[in-house]
């Protein structure tokens, strides 16, 4: 009976996946709803999913490779903010926070360079059962320790909501100065494409079969 619910269950995913999906549209300072592609990064792929690991879209999405149309958000080390969405998340899936420094402004930086991972929202697992943070916005904050300077500031939903399937990347990146920042070195870092692979654990998860635990995958997150 298990196995005939899960099957149930995963067919609907699929057929919902097919018609609809989502993107995260805005950035803004605190926990406010900020205006679509003010301070994100405008693709080009409608609210279509990255899937190909290899592909240098998995940084900022089709199209997002650059942002001299996009303005950059002015933060404070530690300061909160807040991604928000098109509709709220509906496939099941981690939702990962990373930051890459500019070596020169955010507008011109392609991502080519190191990225550290600063928050994942993994499943919550009670019971037997894994509970995901599916919401219309993310909110978190810039770490304190960080050296001031322009980053590119990268929100991703990795759906793993269709197992035997290719898992979706929904991604968009935001442009921000920090300002008041430490000194510290953010590691670890990886490149983008490079961080995720097809052996991943929390790439091939099955989530309707004996789902007791998650890795997300990528690097660790940096802590100050």
């Amino acid at each position: 009976m298990k196995n005939i619910v899960a099957l149930i269950a995963t067919a609907a995913l699929a057929a919902q996946g097919a018609t609809a999906h989502y993107i995260f549209q805005s950035l803004a300072k605190g926990t406010a709803k900020g205006a679509p592609y003010e301070y994100v990064r405008r693709n080009t792929n409608y609210n279509s999913p990255v899937t190909d690991l290899s592909s240098n879209d998995l940084r900022c999405n089709v199209g997002g490779a650059t942002g001299s149309n996009t303005s950059t958000l002015e933060l404070n080390a530690g300061d909160t903010f807040t991604f928000s969405l098109d509709t709220a998340v509906y496939h099941q899936g981690p939702i990962s926070l990373y930051m890459s420094k500019a070596p020169s402004t955010a507008a011109e930086y392609d991502g080519s360079g190191d990225w550290f991972k600063i928050n994942d929202w993994a499943p919550q697992f009670n019971g037997g059962q894994a509970t995901w943070t599916m919401k219309d916005s993310y909110s978190y904050n810039i770490p304190k320790c960080i050296p001031s300077g322009e980053y590119l500031l990268r929100i991703q939903s990795l759906a793993i909501h269709n197992p035997g399937g290719v898992p979706q990347f929904y991604i968009s990146c935001g442009q921000v100065k920090v300002n008041g920042g430490g000194s510290a070195s953010p590691t670890p870092t990886a490149k983008i494409p490079g961080a995720f692979k097809a052996t991943d654990p929390g790439y091939t998860a099955n989530i309707y079969n004996n789902f007791h635990s998650y890795i997300v995958p990528g690097p660790s997150v940096f802590n100050c």
